[in-house]
């Protein structure tokens, strides 16, 4: 008999990539460390009731079609924190990630559960997305620093700050924010993962190319909501009504190249703000060639992306991950963005690959 190297780290991973779950017990890990090889250990998880109807399911998943230029899986698993453990009040992600449930609505029978690996997503995004956050930390040197636009509970900059911690690398997170609760949400989630105030900054107001004041929708009470539009270039009668009806506030537009401020370089610099990606990014190129590192974008259209595509590209960027919006279509014809597409871009003055 072949000597046995399946250990009882082997099974929990194994479990992870295979069923998006932890195995349920002491006794299920015992049962697969009889495996005598990693194939039998695979072979036997596969041969499950569970991992069949998981894989049946996966095939359907649009977040498998995705184009990419490096290992998107390879990157998932890379990072799982196999050692995390459940939290009282939070979601634990596959990265070792505590998410307090008050984020969203439906995570509240959430608390104290441990989140499924995104392959091929998660509650929150999908592997590419995923992947193409985590990519910068590849490549950075000794600090990493990244800059959120559309912060909202600083989903990014917190996933990115745990990861690049645990890498030893000192971190410099900067987020960018129209609402307060979000706000607020954000400060509470850095605390829940031990990020120091002194990592970490966020402001409020709305990410833009120039200076300026926009028109951001107060949220209404009780109201979830993480789609929030800004209104630019109102005209004074236009901003006159709608801050008065009380359903709009005027927020300062704080420019790209005031976020950055002295900084040399921005490992990662992620970009949601709900429809205005090409005017900041078409706006903002010079600055983004000399200082960015990489860029994530999240894209609200298929014409979106397209323009991005050929912005970024004629500047000499490079497309390392990207996976077009999903969008549905109705019965007139009109075209509604259902998820929102990802772009992953690498500046070859600081990457060559």
């Amino acid at each position: 008999m072949p000597a046995k190297t399946v250990n009882k780290q082997d099974v929990i991973k194994a479990f992870e990539v295979i069923l998006g779950r932890k195995p349920e017990s002491p006794q299920a890990i015992a049962h697969h460390l009889g495996a005598v090889s990693h194939v039998d250990l695979v072979a036997g998880i596969l041969a499950s009731a569970e991992a069949n109807a998981r894989i049946s399911f996966l095939r359907q998943s649009p977040f498998f079609h995705y184009n990419t230029s490096v290992d998107v899986r390879g990157i998932i698993e890379n990072n799982i924190d196999h050692e995390r453990k459940p939290r009282e009040g939070h979601n634990v992600n596959f990265l070792g990630v505590a998410v307090p449930i008050e984020v969203f609505d439906f995570l509240a029978d959430t608390g104290g559960t441990l989140d499924e690996v995104p392959l091929p997503s998660n509650y929150h995004a999908d592997m590419a997305e995923w992947a193409a956050a985590i990519r910068p930390i590849d490549l950075a040197n000794k600090r990493f620093t990244m800059i959120e636009l559309g912060s909202g509970w600083g989903c990014w900059m917190v996933n990115t700050g745990v990861v690049a911690k645990k890498r030893g690398l000192s971190v410099d997170l900067v987020g960018v924010e129209g609402d307060p609760k979000h706000v607020s949400l954000c400060h509470k989630t850095m605390a829940s993962n031990g990020i120091l105030p002194s990592e970490y900054s966020i402001v409020r107001g709305v990410a833009s190319a120039a200076s300026g004041v926009a028109l951001f929708p107060k949220r209404q009470p009780d109201e979830s909501n993480w789609g929030f539009e800004p209104i630019f270039n109102a005209t004074e009668s236009m901003e006159q009504e709608l801050v008065s009806s009380g359903a709009y506030e005027a927020l300062e537009m704080i420019p790209l190249h005031e976020v950055i401020g002295d900084r040399t370089l921005v490992d990662l610099l992620h970009l949601d703000i709900q429809g205005g990606e090409v005017d900041v990014i078409r706006g903002t190129l010079d600055i983004l060639k000399e200082k960015v590192g990489y860029i994530l974008i999240g894209t609200h259209s298929r014409v979106i992306e397209g323009e991005l595509i050929g912005i970024l590209q004629s500047e000499g960027w490079v497309l390392e991950i990207e996976r077009p919006a999903i969008f549905l279509v109705s019965t007139d014809g009109t075209l509604q963005t259902a998820v929102d597409g990802v772009q992953g871009w690498r500046n070859p003055k600081f990457h060559q690959g």
